[in-house]
């Protein structure tokens, strides 16, 4: 997430139908994409956190290095900043896999490029299911999302068809990278309308904990923000419609 995008992420709840499903976790691999160093620890990595403590394997991608999201810092200093901060963060979580696809921070361009990138990383892990962020025009707030979180969650839901397609982009099978048949759902977390939740009532602080680790981004940041007040706040929302003390919300399509 840029720190554009972060002011339109504010802390406000939408009505929604009070009945939320528990997730699916029948499933033992997940590949979790990201258009940011950054974006998955905004809710989803207090999930990704459960999901590594049941032994399940979960990888990162992230479409860019994120050099674009400080104002006072060359974009080359800062792409390598946030790399570490997100490798760091994603040990937090137990997730020891962190792959960058390079693509330009801030313009990403959806399209067969970005489609093909994404079929490649799915072929070659073979997750049974994908975990990303909400690429709808809006937040559930009814704030405006950012471009590059629309571009990328679209090319996932594509790639995630592409992957298991023989005959598209028949270059990756020269790569020796074979169709997988795999992947039947996508996670998406905070979609403007949740349908699902995730129990992350003994994992918030792990979350937390993730979301701290990019500390010179938080610090640099155009407003206040407290990691903390921030994923409690939103998780407590959510946990008091799951039942629970703190639960993350997802929408679930099937692929």
């Amino acid at each position: 997430m840029s720190r554009y995008s972060l002011r339109y992420h504010t802390p406000t709840m939408p009505e929604q139908p009070p009945n939320l499903l528990p997730i699916p976790e029948d499933w033992s691999r997940a590949l979790a994409i990201a258009a940011h160093p950054d974006d998955l620890e905004y809710g989803a990595a207090s999930a990704i956190a459960r999901w590594t403590s049941q032994g399940k394997d979960v990888s990162y991608v992230m479409v860019t290095r994120g050099e674009a999201g400080i104002d006072s810092m060359h974009p080359d200093e800062t792409g390598r900043l946030r790399v570490q901060e997100e490798i760091n963060s994603a040990r937090v979580v137990g997730v020891d896999s962190v792959e960058f696809l390079d693509h330009p921070d801030g313009i990403i361009e959806y399209g067969l490029p970005l489609r093909r990138d994404l079929a490649r990383v799915i072929r070659k892990v073979k997750p049974d299911v994908l975990v990303t962020i909400n690429h709808e025009l809006t937040f559930g707030s009814g704030r405006l999302n950012m471009a590059d979180h629309r571009a990328v969650g679209l090319a996932i839901l594509d790639a995630a068809r592409d992957a298991d397609n023989r005959w598209i982009f028949p270059e990756l099978l020269d790569e020796g990278h074979e169709p997988w048949h795999g992947v039947k759902t996508v996670y998406i977390a905070a979609p403007p309308n949740i349908t699902h939740y995730v129990d992350v009532t003994e994992f918030i602080d792990k979350g937390v904990d993730s979301l701290k680790e990019h500390r010179v981004y938080i610090d640099n940041l155009s407003q206040s923000f407290d990691p903390e007040d921030f994923l409690t706040w939103g998780a407590a929302a959510i946990g008091e419609r799951a039942g629970c003390d703190y639960a993350v919300g997802f929408g679930v399509m099937e692929v």
